[in-house]
C-alpha cells in the first residue's frame, strides 16, 4: 500500500492506495462495498501486462482516517483530480463502480486533458423518474445482496460470523457512505451536468441490478454525448465480482475500437 497527503482548497487527506503493474496508467475508484470489491478486478486488469492500476481508498472507508472537510462527492472528486496531477499521470483510464462512478463522472468534468476515456460500471450519481436508487441504509445485508447480484446466494455474508476489527470497519464505510453520498446516493444537477463529459466513455451495466436498475444506464447513455451502453445479462451491481473476465475484455476491446480512430502517434497499446 502507499500513502499520499493530497492538499486541495478544501484541505488535505490522506489518501491510501495500491498499485497493480506497469504501463499506461488506470484509476479504478470503488463503490460502498470498499476497495475489496474491485481489487481482484485490478489485478486482473494488470496481468494483461500494459497497465499501471491504481485502486485509491477514499478515506473513510476500511479504517482510513476521513477529514472533516471530505463530505460529498464532490470533494472525492477534486481530491483525486489534484492525486493525478500530483502523481503526474497522464492519458488515464478511469473506471468507477456504483458510487465510484459517480465520483469519476464528476472527475472526468474537472480533470482536463490527464483523463482519456471513462468508464462507468452501474454508477450511482443520477436522480431518475421513477427508479429511485435503493436506500442502501435501510436494508438487511441479505437484501442488499439480493438487489445486488445475478446470483445472491454466491455473495451472502454472515454478519454476527465476522470477526470484531472486520465489523468495525464495515461500520466506518457505511459512515463514510452516507457523508460522501447521503441516504439518496444521487445529485439532481448531475444529469444535466454530465452532456459536458467530452472523453470517450463507456457505461456498463448489469442487467441484473435492482440497486441502481438499469435505467440509470440508459440515462448515463444518453446524457454524455457519443456514449456507449453495455449491457451484461448475468450480471447485477457488482459485474467486476460477478462477471470480471467480460468486463476487462468489454474495456478493452471499447478501448481499442476507440483508439483506433486516432491518429497512430496518439496510440496507446490497450
Amino acid at each position: 500500500m502507499n500513502i499520499i497527503d493530497i492538499t486541495t482548497e478544501a484541505g488535505t487527506a490522506e489518501v491510501t492506495y495500491a498499485e497493480f503493474g506497469q504501463g499506461r496508467p488506470v484509476v479504478i475508484l470503488h463503490g460502498g462495498a470498499g476497495p475489496q470489491s474491485v481489487t481482484a478486478f485490478a489485478e486482473l486488469f494488470a496481468a494483461r501486462g500494459d497497465s499501471r492500476v491504481i485502486v485509491p481508498t477514499h478515506p473513510g472507508f476500511a479504517g482510513t482516517p476521513r477529514p472533516d472537510h471530505l463530505d460529498s462527492i464532490r470533494a472525492l472528486a477534486e481530491l483525486y483530480a489534484t492525486m493525478i496531477d500530483e502523481l503526474d499521470l497522464t492519458d488515464v483510464l478511469l473506471i468507477g463502480n456504483s458510487i465510484g462512478g459517480w465520483i469519476a463522472a464528476e472527475l472526468a468534468l474537472i480533470a482536463g486533458p490527464r483523463l482519456s476515456a471513462l468508464i462507468l460500471v452501474d454508477a450511482a450519481g443520477l436522480d431518475v423518474d421513477g427508479h429511485p436508487i435503493a436506500d442502501f441504509f435501510s436494508l438487511t445485508m441479505d437484501q442488499l445482496a439480493d438487489l445486488s447480484y445475478f446470483e445472491p446466494g454466491a455473495y451472502r455474508i454472515d454478519v454476527d460470523a465476522l470477526p470484531a476489527p472486520v465489523k468495525s470497519a464495515m461500520a466506518g464505510n457505511r459512515a463514510a457512505l452516507l457523508a460522501y453520498a447521503g441516504t439518496s446516493m444521487a445529485d439532481p444537477t448531475l444529469r444535466m451536468r454530465i452532456a459536458g463529459i467530452r472523453i470517450p466513455t463507456l457505461v456498463v451495466w448489469g442487467q441484473a441490478d435492482r440497486v441502481v436498475d438499469p435505467a440509470h444506464a440508459r440515462a448515463y447513455a444518453t446524457g454524455i454525448p457519443g456514449a456507449a451502453l453495455d449491457l451484461i445479462d448475468n450480471a447485477g451491481h457488482l459485474p467486476q465480482l460477478e462477471t470480471p473476465e467480460r468486463l476487462r475484455d468489454d474495456v478493452a476491446a471499447f478501448v481499442a475500437g476507440y483508439q483506433s480512430a486516432l491518429p497512430a502517434t496518439s496510440r496507446t497499446p490497450m
